[in-house]
């Protein structure tokens, strides 16, 4: 649902790292946020240090993004070509990369930051559609300060009532949409859903609480 972004090194940590008034984006850290595949270029220009810098603020900003450096923009088509390798029906691939996806920490305090969870159980999918349109649409979650979330991607593999096969959940900004992939639930594997979010103001355990929430007080009412 993204694309490719590419950064000089020394560039990227003078935009990144520029601050922005209340309300307003960084726009540097939101092509970070949105994108697939970032492109280190020119990384003979710098030393080991810096280089290692904007590796650590991309992982901060965005977990899921795959990370290639290059000089003199010598790129291998095949890792660009394949950017959407990920969202496809397989679900392989991503059920694989989603387990390597941590929680980050801004380096600024308005940054732009990954958050990932994960609760066991089936859930249905009209519980599903509630919290994400809450959270997406009607950006109820807010902050320990009272500050909305802000998400700016979300992703994620679930499990959902009805359905013998595992389910994407893609969205970006408001726009989000679920898809069932190819790969079925074994008959004693353990189900669950993990969802990966970035954004702004994000709270692991506040989202993690009102996903359960949500689920479960829907699931006894009904």
């Amino acid at each position: 649902m993204a694309g490719a972004q590419k950064w000089l090194p020394v560039l990227f940590s003078k935009h990144l790292t520029e601050e922005k008034p209340e309300g307003l984006v960084n726009e540097a850290a939101r092509q970070v946020a949105l994108a697939d595949l970032v492109i280190i270029n020119k990384t003979d220009l710098v030393s080991g240090e810096e280089l290692n810098k904007v590796r650590t603020s991309v992982r901060s900003i965005n977990g899921l993004v795959k990370i290639l450096e290059t000089q003199r923009s010598r790129v291998d088509l095949s890792n660009v070509l394949d950017l959407h390798a990920f969202d496809s029906l397989s679900g392989i691939s991503l059920q694989k990369k989603l387990e390597y996806v941590k929680t980050t920490h801004a380096h600024l305090d308005k940054g732009i930051i990954t958050v990932t969870f994960e609760v066991p159980g089936n859930i249905k999918e009209e519980n599903l559609n509630l919290f994400i349109q809450n959270l997406l649409w009607e950006k109820n979650l807010k902050d320990k300060t009272g500050r909305p979330m802000d998400v700016i991607r979300l992703k994620g593999l679930v499990s959902i009532q009805g359905k013998s096969h595992q389910v994407i959940v893609q969205g970006v900004h408001e726009l989000y949409d679920l898809e069932e992939t190819a790969v079925a639930w074994k008959e004693n594997e353990k189900r669950t859903n993990r969802l990966v979010l970035i954004g702004r103001n994000l709270e692991k355990e506040t989202i993690k609480e009102v996903f359960i929430a949500t689920v479960r007080e829907k699931q006894e009412n009904s």
